[in-house]
């Protein structure tokens, strides 16, 4: 991120640039007031988290003014710490519901902007070719999902690649392309893409495009199951290519609409779990980030009942959508294994194009709506909500093939409806106690993570301990055996173990390309123009070699300093530093200064600065009496003897402390001597 473009500034600065382009663009938008940023870089946890849950804007502003590219490119590490830090508090608010089916209304939508140069990831297992997030994270629950993400997090990727040379070919309009790195693959996998970024026209492209996709929705996997239907009879014969087509699977966003009332999202019915849960299983079993649901090419209407809630939700545009808007049908959706003895599952919903052909929208309704809803009609329309025996039979059959968590739905369906008390209040709703009891533990335990880590952002890294003294055995002869110093016969290896070399100063080994030149020649200076074998990073005159601007910084070395050591005797006074100007360091300095350059002023308003001056005509800074005059040292004194100076008696009218004082105006012209 250092390399510099033909424009004459660094990556970094281009993306810093980049990131506030983007806050300003978004903050066009009505409904980001309710925006929140954070910024992560390669940093170890938490030292890598510039801002989080709790920053300012101004705090994130200023981390991002002062990041700097420096370490390893340890990107997986800096995706699985964005991810945790997301997912932080998902399990105390309880919106991924595990086990209990999947809510598309219980989100937190977020994306992750990754800004990137796409050269070779580092680490320190070295060059990897391939992005791997790490498995192991402090986060608890992370077992509950296989991803370390969650349905309604996107992942996109500006990859830099603005040469340093100005290309003389025009740009290629259109839209922007992906790139081939290695953060490509993972950003399709949660739903979101990577920009090629040639140019800061394109980079302008690609961040209006990035403010139009941050939308309130969740990424699921569409796949087609059984045959494909036939072709349409108006249609064009068009020669079919074999293999699975493009409509076949898909992995789209669905829109999820805030409720223009409330502000937020409003349904009625979730979309089932992959596996029928079991009132006996200690544990759940973990789901992927994204639900797999399976379409079928059966035109199959359902019927409709005005008192019966459904959930809408919008599809993204994709090859499915322009299949459905050319077939205008109604196509049934399954989540496998959802159903107690069926592994494709019963359908919960069907996706269906619009009146005006101009979106898909997927309706989620009761779980094995087309058996429900028949029962319904007849409870309304035939039995007036006077259930007779055969029907409760029947509706009993049903309630065995749904999914129990459904059951909290549906009562609420029925209150709607007007019939209540078709359903007993003491049914179990399909989680085990040990699985409840664990849930409610592990809301604990993030609770206790989010405010440990909440505390420890902010803090620096700690410094270097140094480097780790390591015993080689019998190996060449050391420096210290060229100089022929004295050594022991047996050395002891467990003797220095664990000791640390300390490093001082790591400047050195980080030299800029304008002093290279100078580096080498005290290099060479230290090699060949030295009496002993004892090598050093700087030249004594480079040790006490400080910028003006940081000559007055002493509370920085302070820092900086090691730890004193405890006082042999606490009771004595602890000495204070006099570092810097002693008019701010107590107010008996600060009035001898304020007195000194009254007398000053006067001396300079009168006249009076070098006429008639004698030895007792000084005024004495304690108010009256008289002062001894500074003489010059002796050595200075060429030719003369030095005689201590006799001091005259002190005049009169000095004395009486009644010296006249400087008139006003000889104030006002030195008042900045007084600050």
């Amino acid at each position: 991120m250092n390399q510099r473009t033909h424009l004459g500034t660094t990556y970094l600065d281009i993306a810093k640039g980049a990131v506030e382009t983007f806050m300003k663009l978004r903050s066009r938008d009505p409904a980001s007031r309710a925006d929140r940023y954070m910024l992560v870089n390669f940093e170890e946890v938490p030292f890598g988290i510039k801002a989080g849950w709790k920053e300012s804007h101004a705090t994130l502003m200023t981390e991002l003014r002062n990041l700097q590219a420096n370490g390893l490119t340890s990107i997986g590490q800096s995706l699985r710490t964005s991810f945790d830090l997301l997912n932080l508090n998902r399990l105390v608010t309880g919106i991924d519901n595990y086990g209990q089916g999947r809510n598309p209304f219980f989100l937190e939508p977020a994306i992750i902007l990754a800004i990137t140069d796409g050269n070779k990831l580092t680490s320190t297992g070295g060059v990897q070719d391939e992005l791997h997030l790490p498995l192991t994270t402090p986060l608890p629950g992370s077992e509950l999902t296989k991803e370390p993400f969650r349905w309604d997090q996107r992942l996109f990727a500006l990859v830099l690649r603005i040469p340093g040379v100005s290309s003389v070919e025009p740009e290629p309009l259109g839209g922007v392309p992906s790139d081939d790195s290695p953060i490509t693959p993972m950003c399709e996998v949660t739903g979101g893409r990577s920009y090629s970024v040639f140019s800061q026209r394109m980079l302008n492209q690609c961040l209006e495009s990035l403010v139009q996709k941050i939308q309130s929705g969740v990424v699921i996997n569409f796949e087609k199951t059984g045959p494909d239907p036939p072709p349409l009879e108006d249609a064009p014969v068009e020669p079919v290519k074999p293999g699975p087509q493009s409509w076949h699977c898909c992995h789209k966003l669905i829109y999820v609409r805030p409720n223009p009332k409330t502000g937020v999202p409003i349904g009625h019915w979730p979309i089932p779990e992959a596996f029928w849960p079991d009132q006996n299983s200690p544990t759940l079993p973990p789901r992927s980030a994204h639900p797999h649901v399976r379409f079928s090419c059966v035109d199959a209407e359902p019927m409709v009942i005005d008192k019966v809630p459904f959930d809408k939700y919008e599809l993204e545009p994709s090859p499915l959508t322009q299949f459905i808007l050319e077939r205008k049908s109604h196509i049934p959706v399954f989540v496998c294994n959802s159903a107690k003895y069926s592994d494709l599952g019963q359908p919960f919903g069907y996706l269906k194009a619009s009146t005006a052909l101009n979106c898909v929208n997927l309706f989620v309704m009761p779980y094995n709506y087309p058996v429900l809803l028949p029962l319904l009609d007849d409870l309304i329309k035939v039995h007036k909500f006077k259930p007779t025996l055969q029907w409760r039979q029947s509706f009993e059959n049903y309630l065995k093939t749904m999914p129990p968590y459904y059951i909290g739905s549906l009562k609420k369906a029925l209150r709607i409806m007007g019939a209540p008390n078709l359903l007993a209040d003491n049914m179990e709703y399909g989680l085990s106690y040990s699985v409840v009891s664990y849930l409610k533990k592990l809301s604990q335990q993030t609770k206790i993570e989010y405010d440990r880590l909440i505390t420890s952002i902010g803090k620096k890294a700690p410094p270097d301990a140094g480097i780790k003294v390591r015993w080689r055995g019998g190996g060449a002869a050391s420096l210290a055996q060229r100089r022929e110093a004295p050594l022991p016969m047996e050395l002891n290896p467990k003797e220095f173990q664990g000791f640390h070399l300390a490093l001082i100063n790591k400047e050195p080994y980080d030299v800029p390309r304008s002093h290279l030149l100078d580096q080498l020649s005290r290099m060479r200076r230290n090699i060949l123009h030295t009496s002993t074998c004892t090598l050093r990073g700087h030249d004594s005159d480079q040790l006490h070699s400080v910028p003006i601007a940081q000559m007055g910084n002493y509370q920085d070395f302070l820092k900086a300093a090691p730890q004193p050591l405890r006082d042999a005797d606490p009771e004595q006074p602890k000495r204070l530093h006099t570092f810097g100007n002693p008019s701010n360091s107590t107010r008996r300095y600060d009035s001898l200064w304020r007195r000194h350059d009254d007398r000053r002023a006067d001396e300079f308003v009168t006249g009076t600065q070098n006429k008639g001056k004698r030895p007792g005509d000084s005024y004495n800074l304690s108010g009256g009496g008289p002062k001894r005059r500074r003489c010059m040292s002796p050595l200075l004194r060429l030719g003369r003897a030095y005689t201590p100076p006799v001091t005259p008696p002190a005049s009169p009218r000095h004395s009486t402390g009644t010296a006249p004082r400087p008139k006003p105006a000889s104030t006002k012209a030195f008042g900045s001597i007084e600050k």
